[in-house]
């Protein structure tokens, strides 16, 4: 039952709560709601009653709640995001961050700069280099790493030189991506990717994944752990964040962002695959305001409709991930083909193997291959076969390409993979140009080209 003294407490806690907001909020609180003109107190007469509703109606000005609105969630979103890089930052020893310089990765670049965590160390920032991104891309980061005061720790595709494109062709090739997709994403994306985690010794990793990104990432946390790294922490500061949050504070403090969505791209990645949104370029994100129809950048699942563009996954679903951050993506095959400890077929190791055996005077056959190769796996069977049976007439050999594309290319008639090479004793290596590889067809090939 309440008692007056309980009415009269409650009275006076409702006033207190709303004078408490009022401090809190200022002018932003009761703005919106406030009247349009200062209200008489006599009595109205009958004829007033109608303009002083239209008074009253006249005094919500919904546009401006709506700004306030989205200001105060704003300010919960950025106050959420840094208590969740706070707790990377200073409650593990290596925090990194692996930066992409998209819209939320560069919201992230300025949080963790004002919070002092790049200048004192407590983040690194990662960036990995597929020789595939736009020429904009890695010209922004020098951009920003001067704007921050930091250097990234920049990886690449295995056994390349930072920044020599030349070199990853010559040992991967130019269109790996054509030929096999997912081990393009190996080399190129998530071997360096879980190369520069282990290389910084990561024990908290923090990108910019959200929820707001699609069906893939609906129900990220802030923190989980990594299916990669050995279960990693991993830290999703902006995991609540939609896409007109991350500009909407990019706008708010003039963030620093990449140069492509001037010029239409809500998201970017590599330049092979990635397109604007729409196509046209209609919509762009210029002088920290929008032009165009924004919602077909802000929809729900809306960023990342112009990423990997005309790619598909081994199995024909459309692609819609990388790979760096799915289990198992580090490896896209098995096992090696014609392994040695198990196979008839005379495995090669070096290039400087290659040129013994076509220079030793003796005829021989060589497969040139890649164990990723749908079309070198679906020949191991019949190439074993080939070995078992006419081994002891003509040594029969295998040498993995697609890490030495310069040499095979020059010295073994490879294009593609498989190639099948008859080593004649004189040294020439005669292509088999033909796609049907069977036992019996091998042998015809190599009856007739050392006759």
């Amino acid at each position: 039952n309440f008692t007056l003294q309980t009415v009269s407490l409650l009275v006076r806690t409702m006033k207190f709560a709303v004078v408490a907001l009022g401090a809190i909020y200022g002018a932003t609180f009761g703005s919106a709601f406030a009247p349009a003109h200062t209200a008489s107190f006599s009595k109205p007469s009958s004829s007033s009653l109608n303009v002083a509703a239209e008074d009253k109606k006249v005094g919500f000005d919904q546009e401006q709640f709506i700004a306030e609105s989205k200001e105060m969630r704003l300010k919960h979103l950025e106050e959420q995001a840094m208590y969740a890089l706070k707790i990377s930052c200073e409650n593990y020893d290596n925090a990194v961050f692996p930066n992409a310089m998209i819209a939320g990765d560069v919201v992230i670049t300025h949080l963790l700069h004002r919070m002092g965590y790049i200048k004192d160390g407590k983040c690194t920032i990662m960036v990995v280099d597929t020789f595939h991104l736009f020429p904009e891309t890695m010209e922004f980061l020098k951009e920003i790493e001067e704007y921050y005061d930091f250097k990234a720790e920049v990886f690449c595709a295995e056994g390349i030189p930072v920044g020599d494109k030349e070199a990853y062709d010559k040992r991967y090739g130019a269109d790996l991506w054509k030929e096999n997709i997912e081990e393009y994403d190996r080399v190129c994306k998530v071997e360096p990717f879980q190369r520069g985690l282990k290389t910084l010794k990561t024990d908290c990793m923090i990108n910019g994944r959200t929820r707001w990104q699609g069906f893939e990432r609906a129900w990220i946390d802030q923190f989980e752990n990594a299916p990669i790294g050995g279960g990693l922490a991993k830290c999703n500061p902006l995991a609540y964040w939609t896409l007109e949050d991350t500009f909407d504070y990019i706008a708010k403090y003039k963030v620093p962002h990449h140069p492509l969505h001037a010029k239409g791209y809500p998201s970017i990645g590599d330049a092979k695959d990635t397109i604007p949104i729409p196509e046209d370029g209609s919509v762009r994100f210029v002088d920290f305001k929008f032009e165009g129809d924004k919602t077909q950048w802000l929809d729900y699942a809306s960023e990342r409709k112009g990423r990997f563009v005309g790619l598909a996954n081994a199995d024909g679903s459309t692609k819609t991930e990388c790979g760096i951050h799915v289990s198992g993506a580090e490896k896209t095959w098995d096992r090696d083909l014609w392994e040695a400890d198990k196979s008839k077929v005379k495995k090669i190791e070096s290039t400087e193997e290659a040129i013994k055996v076509k220079d030793s005077g003796k005829p021989s056959v060589m497969v040139v291959y890649a164990p990723w190769c749908q079309f070198s796996q679906k020949m191991e069977d019949e190439y074993e076969a080939f070995a078992a049976k006419f081994g002891g007439e003509v040594d029969v050999y295998s040498f993995r390409g697609d890490e030495e594309r310069e040499f095979v290319q020059a010295n073994l008639n490879t294009k593609s993979f498989p190639t099948v090479n008859v080593i004649k004793p004189d040294g020439t290596a005669v292509k088999y140009e033909s796609e049907v590889r069977t036992v019996d067809a091998f042998k015809k090939f190599v009856d007739e080209t050392l006759a």
